[in-house]
């Protein structure tokens, strides 16, 4: 069975970060993923909001250096959630990142805190940590 899934897409909001009871940081985000295709003779565009979820370090990097807005690439896999409130199962799909990738933004002004580069770029790093 293979499980692989890769988005491109802008933030809806800045990262959540928070820490499970064992302290490994956890960081949530929704992007905004826009598809377009052709229906008879004019282009149409559809735009789906995913949830994405990451953990270890990298949780840590996406919440300091991300925010509403912001283009990533993000690696993972497809996880349902499920749970009951009020006597309901309800479930969602989420993103379980196993790497996000910034993206530098079109037109995007240098920041002299970073040596003064138009990308911000990142430490490239993965986890398979997974406190389930």
């Amino acid at each position: 069975m293979y499980n692989k899934i890769i988005l491109i897409g802008n933030l809806t909001k800045d990262p959540e970060l928070r820490y499970t009871p064992q302290g490994t940081p956890v960081a949530s985000f929704r992007l905004a993923v826009n598809y377009k295709y052709k229906q008879s003779d004019e282009m149409k565009q559809e735009t789906m909001f995913i949830d994405n979820v990451i953990f270890g370090r990298q949780a840590e990097s996406c919440s300091k250096y991300l925010n509403k807005g912001s283009s990533v690439l993000v690696e993972g896999r497809l996880q349902e959630r499920r749970w009951e409130t009020n006597g309901q199962q309800k479930s969602k799909f989420e993103v379980v990142a196993q790497s996000v990738r910034f993206l530098s933004r079109k037109g995007s002004a240098p920041d002299p805190s970073f040596g003064g580069e138009g990308d911000i770029i990142p430490p490239e790093e993965t986890t398979d940590l997974e406190p389930f």
